[in-house]
């Protein structure tokens, strides 16, 4: 459902309807090993922001440069999201010098100068344990507010940003044990029993992934629109199954 803007935030604050992207099958190449094993029924979702920020430039304004913007990728309540993002790519208007830009490590984001608005696809590559397919999103960048009756400001940015809830049914084992308890990560069930072994997959490079990338010190946090509402739900979720299935779980 739509969201409401964060009190305090931006003129020019849009968000689009919430959606439900689920990857199914995924990783069957990295299933085949002996080591790993698919949990039949026990789903991860992570929940995404992906959006624009858009700062006018006032008078540094020129014909070909109007405004600064930022497009970025990150957690509902800005977690840093590569425990289970590798790399995102976005695909900028062919007029921009290097139009597809790879960023491979946290915050998964770039920043460019311009004057027209254009669709940017940002496409989300996982690893190799989570799934073996791209997720291609989609994104209107937008310099100018609604009301464009009223002048403009510098301070003011033009914010739209997207809530989306990545579903991974059925997975690995070892993406399990990886993710467990990460502040990014949501499991609402868990089979009964279910004693999860060390995580398989080797992430000596994200040892530290829940501080790596962080962007609730990032400085344009204060615009970040508030989807915490629905993450919560989610959590909460997660927190009554962990309740129920309290002592099930070694590592």
């Amino acid at each position: 459902m739509p969201q409401s803007p964060t009190p305090g935030a931006a003129d020019g604050v849009e968000s689009e309807t919430t959606q439900r992207i689920v990857i199914a099958n995924s990783s069957e190449e990295f299933a085949k090993k002996p080591s790993n094993k698919r949990l039949k029924d026990v789903e991860i979702f992570v929940p995404i922001v992906y959006g624009t920020i858009a700062f006018w430039l006032g008078r540094k304004a020129s014909e070909s440069q109007s405004h600064k913007w930022t497009v970025y990728v990150r957690g509902a309540s800005n977690e840093d999201l590569s425990a289970v993002i590798k790399r995102v790519v976005f695909q900028l208007h062919p007029s921009f010098n290097n139009p597809t830009r790879v960023v491979e490590q946290p915050p998964f984001e770039l920043s460019e100068c311009g004057w027209g608005e254009f669709e940017i696809v940002i496409s989300l590559f996982f690893h190799d344990d989570v799934c073996d397919r791209q997720l291609d999103l989609y994104h209107h960048l937008k310099l100018y507010p609604e009301d464009e009756t009223g002048p403009q400001s510098t301070k003011k940015p033009v914010v739209v940003e997207s809530y989306n809830e990545i579903v991974f049914p059925d997975a690995l084992e070892c993406f399990l044990a990886r993710v467990y308890n990460h502040p990014a990560v949501v499991i609402p069930r868990l089979p009964a029993g279910l004693s999860l072994p060390p995580p398989c997959f080797e992430m000596t490079n994200y040892a530290n992934d829940r501080r790596r990338g962080d962007t609730k010190e990032h400085p344009l946090s204060q615009w970040f629109l508030n989807f915490s509402e629905a993450d919560e739900l989610l959590k909460l979720a997660t927190a009554r199954q962990q309740v129920s299935t309290a002592g099930l779980l070694n590592f």
